[in-house]
Protein backbone atom coordinates (compact mmCIF):
# COMPACT_ATOMS: atom_id res chain seq x y z
CA UNK A 1 0.00 0.00 0.00
CA UNK A 2 1.31 3.33 -1.05
CA UNK A 3 1.42 6.01 1.55
CA UNK A 4 0.21 9.51 0.82
CA UNK A 5 -0.71 12.70 2.84
CA UNK A 6 -2.23 11.24 5.22
CA UNK A 7 -2.16 14.24 7.15
CA UNK A 8 -4.23 15.77 4.46
CA UNK A 9 -7.02 12.86 4.36
CA UNK A 10 -7.45 13.61 8.04
CA UNK A 11 -7.99 16.85 7.84
CA UNK A 12 -10.08 16.48 5.32
CA UNK A 13 -11.98 13.95 6.64
CA UNK A 14 -12.56 16.15 10.38
CA UNK A 15 -14.14 18.82 7.93
CA UNK A 16 -16.07 16.43 6.24
CA UNK A 17 -19.21 14.03 6.98
CA UNK A 18 -17.71 11.17 5.63
CA UNK A 19 -16.05 8.78 7.89
CA UNK A 20 -12.45 7.78 7.73
CA UNK A 21 -13.24 4.40 6.80
CA UNK A 22 -16.12 5.39 3.64
CA UNK A 23 -12.89 7.64 2.67
CA UNK A 24 -10.29 5.17 2.28
CA UNK A 25 -12.66 2.36 0.58
CA UNK A 26 -13.88 5.32 -1.42
CA UNK A 27 -10.00 5.44 -2.47
CA UNK A 28 -9.62 2.08 -3.24
CA UNK A 29 -8.30 0.50 -0.32
CA UNK A 30 -9.30 -2.72 0.82
CA UNK A 31 -12.18 -2.72 3.68
CA UNK A 32 -9.54 -4.70 5.93
CA UNK A 33 -7.06 -1.83 5.52
CA UNK A 34 -9.85 0.60 6.56
CA UNK A 35 -11.31 -1.39 9.92
CA UNK A 36 -7.91 -1.14 10.61
CA UNK A 37 -7.02 1.91 10.04
CA UNK A 38 -10.19 3.08 12.38
CA UNK A 39 -8.92 0.92 15.05
CA UNK A 40 -5.42 2.00 14.67
CA UNK A 41 -6.55 5.86 14.71
CA UNK A 42 -8.71 5.16 18.05
CA UNK A 43 -5.42 3.29 19.51
CA UNK A 44 -2.79 6.25 18.34
CA UNK A 45 -5.42 8.88 19.99
CA UNK A 46 -5.81 7.05 23.17
CA UNK A 47 -1.92 6.53 22.97
CA UNK A 48 -1.15 10.19 22.37
CA UNK A 49 -3.33 11.24 25.80
CA UNK A 50 -7.19 11.69 24.51
CA UNK A 51 -9.04 11.39 27.13
CA UNK A 52 -12.12 10.13 24.45
CA UNK A 53 -11.69 6.84 22.59
CA UNK A 54 -9.99 3.23 23.99
CA UNK A 55 -7.01 1.30 22.68
CA UNK A 56 -8.59 -1.06 20.25
CA UNK A 57 -7.40 -4.28 18.28
CA UNK A 58 -8.51 -7.11 16.92
CA UNK A 59 -4.98 -9.06 17.78
CA UNK A 60 -6.57 -12.33 16.19
CA UNK A 61 -6.96 -10.67 13.21
CA UNK A 62 -3.80 -8.25 13.14
CA UNK A 63 -1.82 -11.32 13.76
CA UNK A 64 -3.60 -12.87 10.53
CA UNK A 65 -4.46 -10.54 8.19
CA UNK A 66 -1.58 -8.22 6.52
CA UNK A 67 -3.99 -5.77 5.39
CA UNK A 68 -5.68 -4.97 8.38
CA UNK A 69 -2.25 -5.23 10.41
CA UNK A 70 -1.02 -2.44 7.82
CA UNK A 71 -4.05 -0.28 8.39
CA UNK A 72 -3.55 -0.40 12.29
CA UNK A 73 0.19 0.39 11.89
CA UNK A 74 -0.83 3.14 9.66
CA UNK A 75 -3.81 4.39 11.59
CA UNK A 76 -2.04 4.44 15.00
CA UNK A 77 1.23 6.43 14.11
CA UNK A 78 -0.55 8.96 11.61
CA UNK A 79 -3.32 9.50 15.00
CA UNK A 80 -0.57 9.41 17.17
CA UNK A 81 1.64 11.72 15.74
CA UNK A 82 -1.13 14.49 14.79
CA UNK A 83 -2.63 14.51 18.29
CA UNK A 84 1.03 15.13 19.66
CA UNK A 85 1.56 17.59 17.45
CA UNK A 86 -1.25 19.07 17.90
CA UNK A 87 -0.54 19.44 21.92
CA UNK A 88 2.69 20.79 20.97
CA UNK A 89 0.99 23.67 18.65
CA UNK A 90 -1.09 24.20 21.11
CA UNK A 91 1.36 24.68 24.04
CA UNK A 92 3.70 26.66 21.61
CA UNK A 93 0.69 29.32 21.35
CA UNK A 94 0.08 29.40 24.96
CA UNK A 95 3.38 29.86 25.77
CA UNK A 96 5.72 31.51 23.09
CA UNK A 97 3.21 34.12 21.97
CA UNK A 98 3.46 35.70 25.71
CA UNK A 99 7.12 34.71 25.03
CA UNK A 100 7.49 36.62 21.59
CA UNK A 101 5.27 39.62 22.98
CA UNK A 102 7.56 40.09 26.00
CA UNK A 103 10.63 39.84 23.77
CA UNK A 104 9.08 42.36 21.25
CA UNK A 105 8.07 44.81 24.42
CA UNK A 106 11.92 44.84 25.34
CA UNK A 107 12.76 45.49 21.73
CA UNK A 108 10.43 48.35 21.61
CA UNK A 109 11.71 49.87 24.49
CA UNK A 110 15.51 49.56 23.75
CA UNK A 111 14.52 51.34 20.28
CA UNK A 112 12.39 53.93 22.52
CA UNK A 113 15.61 54.64 24.93
CA UNK A 114 17.88 54.50 22.02
CA UNK A 115 15.59 57.62 20.15
CA UNK A 116 15.46 59.77 22.60
CA UNK A 117 18.92 59.85 23.53
CA UNK A 118 20.35 61.06 20.23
Amino acid sequence: MKRFGWAAVLLLLISGCESTHEHLLALGYPPAFADGFDDGCISGRQAAGSISGEFRKNVPRYLKDPQYAEGWSDGFRQCQAMLENQDRTDYRDRHWDERERAWQQEKDQGAARAYRSQ
